[in-house]
């Protein structure tokens, strides 16, 4: 029997605030036809941080992540869905103690042949370094449209826009974090969004358990082809100091596989961030090992789940593509006048 059609946003605040004995938490239904209400402005503002708040406090069951997440997708731009992707990446968490040497990992797989579209946001109060400072500096101009994202792709098989330039909804219930001062489901739904319903989904979490929730969720939805890990600072970074148990998806069926730190070593955690340095990396004019451990982690946990390798192929696969690049920077770098610096205080400043 379906589930009942609730006019009264209360009902669901009554459903998930009662506490662990009265309450209860939403089916799928439920939880798509709330999200939409306060995606469609049938709730007052007050009921709405009551709900997100409430949410958080509780934490959200996969079931409702799922009928989140397809309230939410009924809002992405619709000419997405008709890019030739082959990989989403969804990159919201920002970094702060490492560059994003995902990106280069990306970049390896866009020159593999494979196409890869990301998408992310910046939360200015968070003190991390976001994609949309870094890919400019890079020469990755940040797609503000469909075209733009079509271009991009065909130029070089990578494309990122913004969340705000194609689910505006979502992005606004993001930034309600300066109010909150806390983060919402949000955060974890943006990750899920697949917003142009490519075949392969790649996505990282920072806490404990949510990454086997993000499996559970992406099961429920009947994703084709998902990855999710506890990934360095909360990307979609392979961390090689850590062990990590990668959380897949396939068609309705979770697996998990687990995989070993790849150093014996810890590196010293850099006092500042400076973007060059991943252009310098990539031509070889300087060497660091924990980058290219993550690179290469990174890549090989793509393959994984692109190609269906097992890790030790993945790994000698994406290392060999790792040595066999082209050491002449693969995009057109700007003119500038200074490279931009992202320092432990969460300041940027011009180098």
């Amino acid at each position: 029997m379906p589930d009942e059609q609730i006019t009264d946003f209360k009902h669901f605040i009554r459903l998930i605030g009662r506490g662990q004995r009265a309450g209860r938490t939403l089916t799928i239904s439920e939880a798509q036809q709330a999200m939409s209400m306060v995606i469609n402005g049938q709730v007052t503002p007050e009921q709405k941080g009551a709900f997100l708040m409430l949410l958080r406090v509780r934490e959200e069951t996969a079931e409702e992540l799922a009928g989140f997440t397809l309230a939410f997708r009924a809002f992405n731009h619709p000419d997405l869905a008709g890019l030739n992707v082959d990989l989403d990446m969804g990159c919201y968490a920002g970094k702060r103690r490492h560059l994003p040497w995902f990106l280069l990992a990306s970049l390896l797989l866009a020159q593999s042949g494979k196409r890869v579209f990301m998408h992310g946001t910046h939360e200015p109060d968070s003190k991390r370094l976001y994609l949309k400072e870094v890919l400019p500096q890079l020469g990755l101009l940040v797609s503000t449209t469909v075209d733009d994202a079509r271009s991009s792709l065909e130029q070089v098989g990578l494309a990122y826009m913004d969340l705000a330039s194609f689910n505006s909804p979502l992005e606004e219930i993001i930034q309600l974090r300066e109010q909150f001062g806390l983060r919402s489901c949000a955060n974890t739904l943006a990750r899920m969004l697949n917003p142009i319903s490519a075949p392969f989904s790649l996505q990282g979490v920072f806490h404990r358990n949510v990454d086997e929730k993000h499996s559970q969720t992406a099961c429920l939805l009947k994703a084709a082809n998902i990855v999710c890990f506890r990934g360095e600072g909360g990307e979609v970074e392979f961390n090689p100091e850590r062990d990590v148990t990668l959380h897949l998806a396939r068609h309705g069926q979770a697996t998990t596989m687990e995989l070993r730190s790849s150093t014996q070593s810890w590196a010293l955690k850099p006092k500042e961030l400076v973007v060059a340095q991943m252009v310098d990396l990539w031509c070889g004019q300087i060497q660091d090992t924990y980058a290219e451990q993550a690179i290469i982690g990174t890549l090989a946990i793509m393959l994984v789940l692109t190609e269906q390798l097992p890790w030790p192929s993945a790994q000698l696969q994406a290392m060999q593509l790792w040595q066999a690049r082209s050491t002449t920077w693969p995009l057109k770098l700007p003119k500038l006048e200074s490279s931009l610096v992202f320092n432990t205080q969460g300041k940027f400043y011009a180098h």
